[in-house]
């Protein structure tokens, strides 16, 4: 629900504002929890006895307990497909998402502050199973749902699955290039290299999207 402050401009009434405030608590301890201890060792029990609320509000929050460690991800997912939506008229969206990562290098976030903050994140994922399932599921969904932003772009000349084969190549590019780079930086401990690492495997991989949908409108105009 929204309210209209003096200004005529849009916020959260009180009850909203509360109730995200309480599930960033949650969040926050939830997180630090995790990295201290590792995922699979924290019970939703202790979260909420550190977070001062009850288990019920825990679930009401995060219905699954991954979805606390990846509590990033409607926001990524988000910034991803404005990015596809908002592009030049005529460019391809396949770059645009390429740009992107140039930009996310150049101009950090708090959201998501590329490598060294995040350094800890990764490593929490990689030693869980659970979060690495939870992790292959989400990249799937997420391929199947940039596919069908993808196949908005087509033209009726193309064939849709360029779509699902753009969505595939170019969230496998970000993938791996996201693990190279901090793989790079948990063996030399620099930065500014594992930021080049992840920069020159996204470049690669819109190159190769852009090749492997040539002729289609994903590849832009010319």
């Amino acid at each position: 629900m929204l309210m209209r402050n003096t200004n005529n401009d849009l916020r959260p009434d009180r009850r909203t504002r509360k109730r995200m405030a309480t599930r960033q608590a949650i969040s926050d301890v939830a997180t630090r929890l995790f990295m201290e201890r590792g995922f699979d060792q924290v019970t939703i029990d202790e979260i909420a006895n550190a977070a001062d609320v009850g288990r019920m509000t825990v679930f009401n929050h995060f219905p699954r307990k991954e979805d606390m460690f990846f509590d990033r991800e409607e926001e990524a997912r988000a910034l991803a497909f404005e990015t596809v939506r908002s592009r030049t008229p005529g460019s391809s969206p396949i770059e645009a998402l390429g740009t992107l990562a140039h930009r996310m290098i150049e101009q950090p976030s708090e959201a998501f502050p590329l490598f060294e903050a995040t350094r800890v994140f990764v490593e929490t994922a990689q030693a869980s199973e659970t979060l690495k399932a939870r992790a292959r599921q989400m990249r799937d969904d997420f391929v199947k749902d940039l596919a069908l932003l993808f196949r908005q772009e087509l033209s009726d000349e193309d064939d849709e699955n360029f779509a699902f084969l753009a969505a595939g190549l170019i969230t496998s590019a970000w993938s791996t290039a996201f693990l190279r780079a901090h793989d790079e930086l948990s063996r030399t401990g620099d930065a500014q290299a594992a930021k080049s690492v992840f920069l020159s495997i996204v470049d690669r991989g819109v190159v190769g999207a852009l090749t492997a949908v040539e002729g289609t409108s994903l590849a832009g105009t010319r």
